[in-house]
């Protein structure tokens, strides 16, 4: 897509979350609600509006056309980059690339979150998340290393979750270089990069360490074995679809038995103890969110600190909306809160509680 269809598309969406309330509910439709949950006006009106532009789902073509469309989808949805935040790209270990992004006047020794994309395992890039690890860089006042791991179909699994563990390692080898405390280096993701920030920590946890500090878990994917309640709700509709599902699944998961993996459904692994803090955050109108909430329950079971917050009226995906209307950006000001807090408590405290987005 041309850049100036885009800086129109992207003036057009922006002009459509700048009308008045009223205006946006009409154009937006009667609220929905499902499950005892209000979608935000902000997240229906997204959705209206990718409608109203045609926009073929994710799973409709190649994998290479549905990584195009939502490097242009986060290319309309986004402003200017977020600043002040200091950029350089770099190569884990010479093969994985990488993004640093560090906040204005932040010391050196301090916290780094080492943050895997969403895109399941199929699609996204540094370059789709660019404005997201801006944000928690910049809020949560930490270094961000955000990792470029190799995609299926072309290299399936666990081909992602060799080149993130990896990615850690390298962090904390190599802190000193980024300008990390070695004992502050958090791992997180959302969606598939969530799954790949948990499979991270159990790892590295039951290799003996070094082991990640804390967990930030945005609408993680972390079973595929199980059929849940919210995969039949949200099935369609709602951004994230079952056929877009299946489709990632397809390409990355070649063989059956891959889902029973706990590298790939880390809900299944057998030990969940030791793991550090978390902090999970699911979507109320999500097909992950169920997964998600029951891999939170696992994870208190075995002893682990965790904060569950469902986001009871947003979707799939608000990490890269944070551009457009307001409900989106205070979801993840809080993600960025609960990073800031977890990294400076550290992982011998305790970190407990639950809370619901409006």
């Amino acid at each position: 897509m041309p850049l100036s269809t885009i800086a129109l598309q992207g003036a057009a969406l922006r002009a459509l979350y700048g009308l008045p309330r009223r205006m946006r509910r009409l154009i937006a439709g009667r609220p929905i609600r499902l499950d005892d949950q209000e979608l935000a006006l902000d997240a229906q009106l997204f959705l209206r509006a990718r409608e109203m532009s045609k926009l073929p789902p994710l799973s409709s073509g190649t994998p290479a056309k549905a990584r195009h469309d939502l490097l242009a989808g986060a290319q309309i949805a986004a402003r200017e980059p977020i600043q002040p935040v200091a950029v350089r790209d770099l190569m884990i270990n010479g093969s994985i690339p990488a993004r640093l992004y560090t906040p204005d006047e932040l010391p050196e020794g301090s916290p780094l979150l080492v943050y895997f994309h969403g895109g399941g395992f199929v699609i996204g890039s540094i370059e789709t998340h660019d404005n997201t690890c801006r944000f928690l860089a910049k809020h949560a006042r930490v270094r961000v290393l955000s990792v470029d791991y190799r995609l299926a179909p072309e290299h399936p699994f666990p081909n992602g979750v060799e080149d993130a563990i990896a990615a850690f390692k390298y962090a904390y080898a190599n802190a000193a270089d980024l300008g990390a405390d070695p004992t502050a280096i958090a791992v997180g993701g959302d969606s598939a990069g969530g799954n790949l920030a948990t499979v991270v920590s159990q790892v590295t946890t039951r290799e003996g360490g070094p082991k990640p500090a804390f967990q930030l878990l945005l609408y993680p994917s972390a079973d595929a074995t199980k059929q849940t309640r919210s995969k039949e709700l949200f099935a369609q509709g709602f951004f994230l679809t079952k056929d877009d599902m299946d489709w990632f699944m397809g390409h990355y998961a070649t063989v059956e038995q891959d889902k029973q993996d706990p590298r790939y459904s880390p809900a299944l692994a057998p030990d969940l103890s030791g793991l550090p803090p978390a902090y999970i955050a699911t979507a109320g109108f999500d097909p992950l969110r169920d997964e998600g909430e029951a891999y939170a329950e696992l994870l208190r079971k075995a002893g682990v600190p965790v904060v569950l917050s469902r986001q009871a009226d947003l979707i799939h995906g608000y990490a890269n909306l944070l551009a457009i209307g307001t409900r989106f950006r205070e979801a993840m000001f809080e993600a960025a809160g609960v990073l800031r807090t977890g990294l400076e408590i550290g992982p011998k405290e305790s970190l407990t509680g639950e809370s619901a987005g409006e």
